[in-house]
Order: structure tokens, then C-alpha cells, then sequence
């Protein structure tokens, strides 16, 4: 067996087979390709590695080169993804082997973080990985929003094709990335597909600043507006992209938006009907993941005052004794030289950092033993903090 890291231009002969079978419903239609052929230009940047016997690939991932807000700072990350093998070629360890390999690479490479989007979580929490909130799905009717469409806002909202509205999307975007905890966006080697793409996009502006941005689509007329990542820098731009959709009602039954974990559609408005739903299941609509890849990377990070000691056993890439100091609101990270007050997994930590479980969930869920000596400081350092991926891959 061979592991190998490949070209963007073999993905077609090595990849396309084993993710058409994994992803996409099976035998590929005549032209799917050619279509994934056109593609591999976008992924000129991500770290493309196979599992291979006698020349056949047998196991596939890939490391799309992408960046994140954790906690106020803003971190190389690695996106995970196209992760595959062969009917034949499972339960063999292959899968590991590449991840393995893929997470190192992406370390060696300047990535601090990681995140998925796992066919199972508890495979991927071996190798790590912490379950963080999937998005939501505000559902209502148009008519529901009429309270908006006779309010006289400041700024206006533009229709625009995903082309020309692609450079101010991605401008928004990059302001959100350095405001939001949990943020990600791809380089703009692989955002650029995303230009191409066929949908509108409603652009939200207040004296020429874009305060907000959803694409979105129309189904059918009296089916339903199907919007994307609801991104808005206040409650201006997310009433004026509400506005807009609430002006579609002769025109669609139902407006389905995304939204973040922390969004309260329930209030956008007095006797407003809405339902917001969170599905998370197996395989196909999987809540996020993420971990750590480098410790002394996180230094500077937001991060409350304390002073605390822990242990990470068993990973090759940040497992050891660390001192994690906050102070004057950032955090530093060393190597520590004293008995550790914690013993934590690299899941329970990264489930710390990201602010979705605190001290003492961590050791409810079994990622950790905290002693009472340590709850407190690291209570303090990593306060409850919901992120919000936003971005699929």
C-alpha cells in the first residue's frame, strides 16, 4: 500500500471514482466526469492525498486550504473533505492512514485548526474531532414579514446575479471572518467556483456599506424561496434581507433561510409564525466537527484570566503538557513543566477552545478529568462561546 500526495490535475483518475460511488447516487451519469474534470483548478491549493495498491486507489481526502475566527483570532484551517474509499477496500484502515496523513500535512503546512462535516462523528472523534452547532433552518411564510414590508428602512437591498454580486459577498465574508467567532471561509483559489454559481444573490446596503448578503433561488412560483447563510453585520442588514423576501409573497408559498445557533427567528416579529430546526443525522446531514492541530499557535487568542496546567496523552501532533495563561484578555500557550491539573483529550479541548462544552461537560462526556483545582481557571480562560462555521465542504 502506498499513500501519495497528488496533483490537482490526477483528482479526476484517482478521486472521481471513489468519491462518485461515495457521494453521488450510483452508476454517475454519462458527463459527471467531465464536470469534475472542469473543476480541478479550484482545488490547485488543497492537499489532495490517496491510498494506493498495485496503482488502483483505494482510499481518498483532501485538506481544502481555508481560514477561521476562533475566539477573536483568525487561524490557518484545514477543511477537511472527499474523504472515500472502496466498497472492497473498507475496514482496512486506509481511511486512517490518509487522515492521518492529511492532518499532519495541513499542520506541516501553517493550518492551527481543523474542522468536517463527518459521515459519522464517532469515527472522526477518534482522530480528535468535537461536535460544534449545526445551522438552522428558519422556515415561514412570506406574509408573515409584512410588519418589514411596510416599514421604511434605511438602505435598500440589490438582486443581483451570483457573478455580479460575487466580489461583495466575499467582502462581507472576510469582515464576518474577523468578527465572528467560528467563521470560516476557502482561499480564493477555491471560492472562486463559487462565482459560477446559479443563484441570486441579495445584496444589502446602507450608504454604499454592504451591511448584508444571502444567495438564493427561486423553486417554482408558488413553491419556495430557498436562501442561503443569512450574513448580516446588524439588525439593519437582517431586516432589510428579510424585507426583501417578505416582498415575494405573490410569489412564493414558504421562505427557508439559513440561519446561525445563536439567531432567534421566534423574534423577527410580533404573531410571526416560524419554525427553526436544527436536523442532525447520519450520513447525510451531519453537524460540524473540529480540533486542534497546533497548541503554541493559539497564543494570543481572546481568552479570560487564569492560570492552568493540562495534559494532552496520546496525539502526535499536540499531545503533551501545556500552561495555558490568560491575561489582559489573551491567552498564552507554552510548554508546561509542572503536574497537570487536567488530563484532556484532544476533543475536550477542543471542545474548551471552541466554547461548546465547559469543564465540567468534558468530563460528563468522558473527553477528560478535570480536578476541581483546574474547573475554575479553565471556566475562566475559555468561557461558553457558540460558533458559527457557516461555510460547507
Amino acid at each position: 500500500m502506498e499513500f501519495r500526495r497528488i496533483s490537482a490535475t490526477e483528482r479526476t483518475a484517482t478521486m472521481y471514482p471513489l468519491q462518485s460511488y461515495a457521494f453521488l447516487g450510483s452508476p454517475s451519469p454519462e458527463g459527471d466526469e467531465a464536470a469534475y474534470e472542469r473543476r480541478n483548478g479550484f482545488f490547485e491549493t488543497a492537499i489532495s492525498i490517496v491510498a494506493e495498491e498495485d496503482g488502483t486507489a483505494l482510499a481518498c481526502g483532501a485538506s481544502l486550504s481555508m481560514r477561521q475566527n476562533v475566539r477573536g483570532k483568525v487561524h490557518d484551517m484545514a477543511g477537511i473533505a472527499s474523504v472515500a474509499s472502496h466498497p472492497s477496500a473498507r475496514r482496512r484502515g486506509l481511511v486512517r492512514g490518509v487522515l492521518e496523513r492529511l492532518l499532519r500535512q495541513a499542520r506541516d503546512e501553517g493550518a492551527t485548526v481543523s474542522a468536517l462535516y463527518p459521515f459519522r462523528p464517532s469515527f472522526y472523534a477518534r482522530f480528535g474531532f468535537v461536535g460544534i452547532p449545526r445551522h438552522r433552518i428558519a422556515q415561514f411564510a412570506p406574509e408573515g414579514l409584512s410588519h418589514l414590508t411596510r416599514a421604511v428602512l434605511p438602505g435598500a437591498v440589490e438582486r443581483l446575479t451570483m457573478r455580479d454580486g460575487f466580489d461583495e459577498w466575499q467582502g462581507l465574508q472576510q469582515r464576518l471572518l474577523g468578527e465572528r467567532h467560528g467563521f470560516a471561509v476557502f482561499d480564493e483559489t477555491r471560492a472562486a467556483e463559487f462565482r459560477e454559481d446559479k443563484r441570486w444573490m441579495a445584496i444589502a446596503r446602507v450608504d454604499g456599506e454592504v451591511v448584508g448578503a444571502a444567495s438564493y433561488r427561486v423553486t417554482a412560483y408558488g413553491g419556495e424561496l430557498l436562501a442561503s447563510n443569512l450574513l448580516t453585520t446588524d439588525p439593519v442588514g437582517r431586516a432589510l434581507l428579510l424585507q426583501f423576501f417578505g416582498r415575494h409573497v405573490d410569489q412564493v408559498a414558504r421562505v427557508r433561510v439559513r440561519v446561525s445557533s445563536d439567531d432567534v427567528p421566534e423574534l423577527w416579529g410580533t404573531d410571526f409564525s416560524v419554525t427553526t430546526e436544527a436536523k442532525v443525522d447520519q450520513p447525510s446531514h451531519s453537524g460540524p466537527m473540529v480540533r486542534v492541530l497546533d497548541m503554541a499557535a493559539l497564543t494570543g487568542t481572546a481568552a479570560g484570566d487564569g492560570d492552568v496546567t493540562i495534559e494532552i496523552p496520546d496525539d502526535d501532533l499536540v499531545g503533551g503538557v501545556w500552561r495555558l495563561v490568560g491575561e489582559g484578555g489573551r491567552l498564552t500557550v507554552t510548554k508546561g513543566t509542572g503536574a497537570p491539573a487536567a488530563t484532556l483529550s484532544v476533543g475536550g479541548f477542543s471542545a474548551l477552545l471552541y466554547g461548546v462544552l465547559d469543564p465540567v461537560e468534558v468530563g460528563l462526556r468522558g473527553l477528560g478529568q478535570v480536578d476541581k483545582s483546574a474547573t475554575g481557571p479553565l471556566t475562566s480562560i475559555f468561557p461558553r462561546q457558540m460558533p458559527y462555521i457557516c461555510a460547507d465542504f
